[in-house]
């Protein structure tokens, strides 16, 4: 006897295992969960986690053949090798400017200081600058700097 009852209340209480779970909030700001949804308050339907009852897929859902798949992780691994590649010129180039940048500030730094200046002409002899040329070789120093500095 004792037995049939307890076989009988463990088969009770397993319905109510299927049974859908509401949430809701009281006007106190407290979240209370049950089976049945009180009255005049909004609920919210809680995800089923037992795995009982659910719906089986759609039938338009198919899953991937291993062609599919490896093709997809070749497409995504080929997308990588080319976000990294991009990344590394970038950096480069970023490098690059940065060289770029320090050298046209030096070349600043040294026409403004106001020491003379001398130049190699096409016979090899060395040529002092003038101021124009001077005040066009500053002008050239920042063109350079607007374009290799931030």
């Amino acid at each position: 006897m004792k037995r049939s009852f307890a076989l009988v209340s463990l088969m009770l209480i397993s319905f109510n295992g299927h049974a859908g779970l509401n949430k809701w909030v009281d006007a106190e700001g407290k979240v209370h969960y049950s089976d049945t949804p009180p009255p005049e308050v909004k609920t919210q339907s809680v995800r089923n986690i037992s795995g009982k009852g659910q719906a089986e897929a759609p039938t338009s859902y198919s899953q991937k053949t291993i062609a599919e798949r490896e093709a997809d992780l070749k497409k995504a691994k080929l997308e990588k090798e080319d976000a990294a590649q991009k990344r590394a010129r970038e950096d480069a180039n970023a490098e690059i400017k940065k060289r770029n940048c320090e050298a046209a500030r030096n070349n600043e730094r040294a026409i403004e200081e106001g020491s003379r200046i001398t130049s190699y002409d096409e016979k090899g002899e060395r040529i002092y600058l003038d101021d124009d040329a001077r005040a066009q070789r500053l002008e050239e120093a920042r063109k350079a700097i607007a374009a290799n500095c931030n």
